[in-house]
């Protein structure tokens, strides 16, 4: 029965008429045809953003020049400028106007834009240029550096305006289309450019930014991404956006098909308080958890490597409230069962400060019940109960009995006590529960030097701790 049933089928495809060259054209002229009116209907909305950022610098003439012929020195290292100071009093402070070009996209026929937080990042002023060449000032309503969004106000009427649509039916293989303004308008035009291809990947993770920003959940796309397409929407085939392009991953600079896009849904869910300028809250337990391997699983008895482990609950948090405890196996958050690290703090990250969020864990090999209320994430940089949160990096200052068990001095160093999943802490191999001695050669001898040391570090930041030296990305 099953040859014959083979041998039909092969029949009918050898029968079955192949796709006549009229019909190939025809099918290719058709999805020409729709690209063209995406370009059409999305272009009109897509528009430029020119910043202008001022930097200050302290100036001095060099004490080893002639006159007012001496060459400048420039500098902000505040070891430096004390010691001039000292010897030839106050210097003058030079301004510099930095510029930077981005794209944004318009949702609201009154002139509101959405792009990336960090096209317009600490800008002093914002101009918007519409393809037809029309310019406009530009207020910044609201911005969120975490989720790297922020929507721009223009005083204009009766515009264009992009339809946002949805992003979590998005799969890869899709087609997707690029909007956007790349260099600026070193290519000449004021129109947006469009690029094709598709969704190659869905929640996709980069390490950019530090703590500042979260992109755990993007969207990627061998669309042509652009430097300057920054803030430009991606479109599905019928014209509706389905997420904000914000980064490339290159190692020349340029486009090599690698490009990321914020999901719309994931915007559309704040979009309301960026543009009444409220604060942007991210849900958070205060636990720090890991990934469930086949050894742990099979050495904890789990019926899956589904769901985290909880490596550490942090004191006063909201995790330590509900009854969360170290070792537990958090298996559902708010009734959604969580598969792995990134499942649980998209989860949790989406809940509502305040919001009571039941929970199912495996405890001591028994499956029970838990409710904790969500509390908010605290900012980059912030003290927690004692303790300094840095690039994902929690510290707290050594125990008399902390110090006797690690042998060193309780006034010698500090004791990392949580490293978040995904950070730039964990990125650079740091444990917790190992003692931290210095950052860029500066002595850490408490939470409160950590908390100095840690504000002036910029840039890449080589850290000390028991097992020897490493690098944080900023």
């Amino acid at each position: 029965m099953k040859k014959t049933l083979w041998f039909l089928a092969l029949v009918f495809l050898i029968a079955a008429p192949a796709p006549s060259r009229a019909q190939t054209l025809d099918a290719a002229e058709q999805l020409q045809q729709r690209f063209i009116e995406v370009a059409k209907k999305v272009g009109p909305a897509v528009v430029s953003i020119s910043t202008e950022t001022t930097q200050r610098v302290t100036v001095r003439r060099s004490p080893f020049g002639d006159g007012d012929d001496s060459p400048f020195l420039e500098f902000d290292d505040d070891l430096f400028e004390r010691f001039f100071r000292d010897f030839y009093g106050d210097a003058p402070r030079r301004e510099f106007k930095q510029r930077g070009l981005g794209t944004g996209v318009i949702i609201d026929a009154e002139g509101l834009i959405l792009t990336n937080e960090h096209v317009v990042h600490g800008a002093d002023k914002v101009t918007v240029t519409l393809p037809d060449g029309r310019e406009f000032k530009g207020q910044i309503k609201g911005a969120d550096p975490r989720s790297d969004l922020a929507v721009i106000k223009i005083d204009a009427k009766n515009l264009p305006s992009a339809d946002l649509g949805q992003s979590d039916p998005a799969q890869a293989g899709q087609w997707a289309i690029a909007v956007g303004n790349p260099f600026g308008w070193a290519v000449g035009g004021t129109e947006p450019t469009i690029t094709v291809g598709v969704v190659s990947a869905l929640h996709r993770s980069l390490q950019l930014g530090g703590d500042a920003r979260d992109y755990s959940d993007l969207i990627q796309t061998d669309a042509a991404i652009n430097p300057g397409n920054s803030g430009g929407p991606l479109v599905n085939l019928e014209g509706q956006v389905i997420g904000i392009n914000v980064a490339i991953f290159s190692t020349t600079g340029g486009y090599q098909g690698i490009g990321f896009a914020i999901p719309v849904d994931a915007a559309k869910r704040i979009l309301g308080d960026l543009i009444q300028g409220k604060q942007i809250l991210y849900g958070w337990l205060g636990v720090s958890v890991q990934d469930i391997t086949e050894e742990l699983k099979a050495h904890l008895g789990l019926p899956s490597q589904d769901g985290v482990i909880v490596v550490r609950r942090m004191e006063n948090s909201p995790a330590e409230k509900g009854g969360l405890k170290d070792g537990d196996v958090i298996l559902s958050v708010g009734g959604q069962r969580v598969k792995n690290v990134r499942e649980m703090l998209r989860s949790v990250a989406r809940m509502t400060v305040g919001e009571m969020a039941p929970m199912t864990v495996i405890r001591s090999g028994k499956e029970i019940q838990l409710s904790v209320e969500i509390g908010e994430r605290p900012q980059e940089g912030s003290e927690l109960h004692g303790e300094k949160s840095w690039r994902g990096l929690t510290v707290s200052d050594l125990t008399p009995e902390m110090a006797r068990q690690l042998d060193v001095g309780q006034d010698r160093a500090v004791v990392v006590s949580n490293v978040e999943a995904d950070s730039p802490a964990e990125q650079a191999g740091l444990q917790v529960g190992e003692p931290l001695f210095e950052i860029n050669r500066q002595p850490v001898r408490s939470v409160k030097e950590f908390a100095e040391v840690a504000s002036k570090a910029e840039g890449n930041a080589l850290v000390k701790t028991s097992r020897g030296y490493f690098v944080l990305h900023e």
